[in-house]
């Protein structure tokens, strides 16, 4: 019994490890926008973030429960060595995708890493297959197709609305309306990021029979994953904020307005039915749709390319590095051991490659202009089939904003 506390709380420190990268893995998906337009510095930003975050964990458990009662069958035979090797995978995608600045799903990594090193270990018949269909598969290919078709007709909508009005003061309006939603889309990710970790530490409690059955999450469970999530936040995962803010399309304050929005609303839905959906893939395709959605706006594809591929990969991939430490840790002590000591060289190898080229607050929106990309055949499709309107606030924004037009950002 003493091995196995001991090993329950490896799991549990690991677990909170595991919900700090999350937190600045997607802190981009509430602030790349606020920053990339100007309308919160960089610092500020991150902080309201991370205090949103936090409140964000107390609001539900939905999410908490299909993780810890719903991916896995609890009568399985799974045990926190098991967990652990799941949490090993994640943790170690969600960096290597990090310092590819990439805005891959740490909610993919986490359930990949889950499902791979069940599988390995216990086999097929642990996973429940039907729950890993309707409420990660399923949302996942929905979620950004919803999210990314509302934020084009809102950015749409918000030109239309704005036609007449004066450029100066309409943009003033949207960059306070973007605090208002990015704020909401925080408040969002800390009831769908947050209790994916809550669920983990659950079913580890469960695993080693700390709890019952079916037990919802301990109060100090929700307040540490809430605590680990905002601090990751605070830190900033500034490589992701400038793909996101700066690689994928010209962003201006109406159409930030209009991702964040959708974003927000399609994350709240999703966590109150429970799903686990992937907040990365919901911000970037309402990144993608606000591009579409304004006249001249362009779509960068081979930057999104990339992304869908690391959106794909990250269940197989972290599935499979979890499984390689699951064989291991269920050996034994020495198993454990092995898994842990690979998991700090790995992270510590990572942290050194990330300081070769830092990205922080203070140059997350420098970057190098490169050739403009062609705005590719979906972009003219979409644009052809209903061209995006006209406006006043457009055109001066074209006239005061020239180089936005000629010259892209590298992410």
């Amino acid at each position: 019994m003493e091995n196995i506390t001991l090993l329950i709380g490896i799991v549990i420190v690991t677990a909170l490890v595991f919900d700090f990268t999350n937190g600045f893995h997607d802190t981009a998906n509430a602030m790349a926008t606020t920053i990339s337009t100007g309308a919160l510095k960089p610092k500020t930003a991150v902080a309201m973030s991370a205090v949103l975050n936090l409140v964000g964990a107390f609001i539900s458990v939905e999410v908490a429960a299909t993780i810890s009662k719903g991916l896995i069958n609890e009568d399985s035979g799974i045990e926190p060595a098991v967990i652990f090797a799941g949490l090993v995978g994640a943790i170690i995608w969600n960096l290597l995708t990090w310092l590819a600045g990439l805005p891959s799903s740490s909610s993919h990594a986490l359930m990949g890493g889950l499902l791979g090193a069940t599988i390995a270990a216990v086999g097929i018949g642990a996973v429940s297959v039907s729950a890993v269909f309707m409420k990660v598969l399923i949302p996942a290919l929905v979620a950004p197709l919803v999210a990314g078709i509302a934020a084009m007709l809102a950015t749409r909508l918000t030109y239309r609305i704005s036609r007449n009005a004066e450029e100066g003061q309409v943009a003033k309006g949207y960059r306070a309306g973007q605090i208002a939603s990015a704020g909401l889309v925080s408040l969002a990710h800390g009831t769908n990021d947050a209790q994916k970790t809550m669920g983990v530490i659950t079913l580890a409690l469960i695993s080693g029979g700390v709890l019952g059955a079916d037990a919802d999450p301990p109060l100090w469970v929700i307040a540490s994953a809430g605590i680990a999530i905002a601090l990751g936040t605070y830190l900033g995962g500034w490589r992701i904020i400038r793909t996101m803010g700066k690689g994928l399309t010209d962003i201006r304050p109406a159409q930030g307005f209009a991702a964040q929005t959708s974003s927000a609303v399609t994350i709240l839905a999703s966590s109150h039915l429970g799903f686990a959906l992937s907040t990365t893939q919901v911000c970037s395709g309402s990144i993608m749709g606000c591009g579409l959605g304004r006249k001249g706006g362009v779509v960068r594809w081979s930057t999104a390319g990339r992304m869908v591929a690391a959106w794909g990969l990250t269940l197989p991939a972290a599935g499979l590095i979890a499984a390689g430490a699951a064989l291991l840790a269920v050996q034994g002590d020495w198993g454990v051991t092995v898994v842990a000591v690979a998991s700090v060289a790995a992270i510590a190898a990572i942290w050194f490659a990330s300081r070769r080229e830092p990205v922080d607050h203070t140059n997350v929106n420098d970057v190098e202009p490169v050739e403009v990309e062609d705005a590719g055949v979906v972009t003219a499709a979409v644009q052809a089939v209903a061209p995006p309107p006209t406006t006043a606030m457009e055109e001066a924004e074209k006239a005061s904003d020239t180089p936005a037009k000629t010259t892209v950002s590298a992410p």
